[in-house]
């Protein structure tokens, strides 16, 4: 148990620590406090996820939840740093109201309802391969091969690695989509 503090913060900097930095500093309540981080289970790098920046994170898990989440100084792109935004992303993954199921609001309805993923998944398939069939052009009035959709379009998130990106790009253009875009690149 550390020794209270009998004298004032001033007169401690005089004793080996003139700029007030160190224990000079602390009183005898900052003295017994820890960094969440030192109780996490475990470290997870990560990915934050609101811009196109896509800086890295450390995000320590504790009892399987969210507990901190810094900025990765193995990161090439931030170094360790992050915006307001993304050092505040802890409260994102922790807040109550935070939705965890999917919400579908159907077309010309006033109430949202929840789908399960796999609903919300198959629906998702199925409007791809209905447009992708009302909107196929095989080829143009004089008989030049189009095999394309104006039908389907893409726009990636931020957040998508480049391999992720790459898959995609692959799976639309398979498709006969042409407009197919990535957040980052804008």
């Amino acid at each position: 148990m550390p020794r209270p503090r009998l004298l004032p913060p001033f007169l401690r900097q005089l004793g080996g620590d003139p700029l007030g930095l160190g224990r000079a500093a602390q009183s005898a309540r900052s003295q017994r406090l820890e960094p969440r981080t030192k109780t996490a289970d475990r470290v997870v790098q990560s990915i934050c996820p609101y811009c196109a920046v896509g800086c890295g994170q450390k995000v320590y898990v504790k009892d399987e939840k969210v507990v901190q989440i810094e900025g990765d100084p193995d990161s090439p792109i931030s170094r360790g740093r992050l915006c307001p935004k993304g050092a505040a992303s802890e409260k994102l993954v922790n807040s109550p109201m935070r939705e965890t199921k999917v919400r579908y609001r159907r077309p010309g309805g006033t109430d949202w309802e929840d789908l399960s993923l796999e609903q919300a998944t198959d629906m998702i398939a199925e409007r791809i391969i209905k447009t992708r069939q009302e909107t196929w052009e095989e080829e143009t009035d004089d008989g030049k091969p189009l095999k394309r959709t104006l039908g389907i379009h893409w726009l990636g998130g931020a957040t998508l690695d480049t391999e992720e990106n790459y898959l995609i790009k692959k799976f639309f253009t398979a498709a006969g989509a042409l407009s197919i875009e990535n957040q980052a690149r804008i």
